[in-house]
C-alpha cells in the first residue's frame, strides 16, 4: 500500500507485507509508547481486524494479532488497558471511512494462518540491554542473562539470605508479569523444572495459558498460579522474582523487559529443539526417509530457525548417509 494514516499518538505505516506503527513523542503519549518507539507488525502475526466507535468523537482502527505472534502481547497476558493497547489507533470521526478503507486493505492481507495462533514470535522483542528499578531490587538483562541486585531497603530477609541472583536463559522456561497498576505486581522468573500450576477457575476467574516455551500467567485467577514444590509461594520470599510497588516497576520499563527475556528464552528453546527434529532416526539409510528429513530441514530453514550454515552442515551430515 505504502500509505500513512496518522492518528492520535501513533501513525501506521503500511508496507506490502507489514504494518510500522511509530509512536509519538509527547507529554500526552502513553509512557509504554514512547518506550516502544515503533513496532513493525507483518500481516502474517494479524489474526483480524477491527474497526469500531471510539469516545469523544473518535474511531478506533484495530489490529488484533494472533496469540503467540507478538512477545509482549504474550506477556501481558490481557493485562493491558486499552489506552496502552500499541494495536489501537484512535482517529477522528470524520477520518472513519479513510479508516474503513485502511482495516479492508489489512483485511484482505491477511494470511491463510490467521485464525490459527502463531508458532513462533512475528514481532520483534524490545532490544536488550535494559533494566528497571524494583521495590526490593534492580533487574537488569543483557540479551543472555537476567540479574537481580537486592535493595536492603526492600528486599525480604529469604532474598539477602539468598544473595543477588542471575538466571541464563537457557535455564529458565518461562516469565511471570503481573501488572504494577494491579494488587502486588511482580516480574517473576520461571526456573526450568519449576513451572507452575494454576487450579482450575472457579466463578470469575480467568484460566493460564502457555504459548510454548515461555509460560505466562494470565491474570483474574483469586489466587494466582500456585506454585510446585520448591518454589515459594509468595513473590516477596523467591529470589526468582522482583515485587513492584507504587513509582516502582512501571508498566513502560518492565513489560518491555519481561517480553525481550521471553522473547529470548522462546528462542533458546527452539534453538536447542532443532538439533533433535533434525536428527531423528539417524542412523537409517534409508534414502526415502534421509529425503524427508534434508525436506523438513529445508522447511525449518525456511521458517528461520535454522541459519545458513546450520542448513548447509545438516543437509550435507544427512547425504553422507546415502
Amino acid at each position: 500500500m505504502g500509505d500513512v494514516l496518522a492518528g492520535i499518538h501513533a501513525t501506521w505505516e503500511f508496507d506490502t507485507d507489514s504494518v510500522l506503527i511509530r509512536f509519538e513523542r509527547g507529554i500526552r503519549t502513553p509512557k509504554l509508547f514512547q518506550s516502544l518507539r515503533e513496532r513493525r507488525v507483518p500481516h502474517a502475526a494479524l489474526s483480524s481486524v477491527t474497526l469500531t466507535p471510539g469516545k469523544r468523537g473518535t474511531v478506533v482502527l484495530r489490529a488484533v494479532p494472533r496469540p503467540g505472534a507478538d512477545p509482549l502481547v504474550e506477556a501481558a497476558a490481557g493485562q493491558l488497558k486499552d489506552g496502552c493497547d500499541p494495536y489501537r489507533l484512535v482517529l477522528p470521526a470524520e477520518r472513519e471511512t479513510l479508516a474503513e478503507y485502511y482495516a479492508d486493505e489489512l483485511r484482505a492481507r491477511l494470511g491463510p494462518d490467521a485464525a490459527e495462533p502463531a508458532d513462533r514470535f512475528l514481532v520483534a522483542a524490545p532490544e536488550a540491554p535494559m533494566q528497571f528499578k524494583a521495590y526490593d531490587g534492580r533487574a537488569a538483562f543483557d540479551g543472555h542473562r537476567v540479574s537481580f541486585r537486592w535493595f536492603w531497603t526492600g528486599a525480604s530477609t529469604a532474598k539477602w539470605k539468598a544473595g543477588d541472583q542471575t538466571f541464563p536463559v537457557t535455564e529458565l522456561s518461562g516469565v511471570e508479569w503481573r501488572s504494577p497498576e494491579a494488587f502486588e505486581g511482580y516480574l517473576r522468573l520461571v526456573p526450568r523444572g519449576l513451572e507452575t500450576a494454576v487450579p482450575g477457575p472457579g466463578a470469575g476467574e480467568v484460566p493460564a495459558r502457555s504459548s510454548g516455551p515461555g509460560l505466562v500467567a494470565e491474570p483474574g485467577a483469586a489466587h494466582g498460579p500456585q506454585p510446585v514444590a520448591g518454589r515459594p509461594a509468595r513473590a516477596d520470599q523467591d529470589p526468582a522474582a522482583v515485587i513492584f510497588g507504587l513509582g516502582y516497576g512501571p508498566v513502560h520499563e518492565s513489560l518491555p523487559f519481561a517480553a525481550a527475556v521471553l522473547e529470548s528464552v522462546r528462542r533458546n528453546h527452539s534453538a536447542a529443539a532443532v538439533p533433535a527434529a533434525v536428527l531423528a532416526g539417524a542412523g537409517r539409510r534409508d534414502p526415502a526417509d534421509i529425503a524427508e528429513r534434508i525436506r523438513h530441514l529445508g522447511e525449518l530453514h525456511r521458517a528461520g530457525l535454522v541459519t545458513d550454515d546450520e542448513f548447509s552442515s545438516k543437509k550435507a551430515q544427512l547425504l553422507a548417509e546415502l
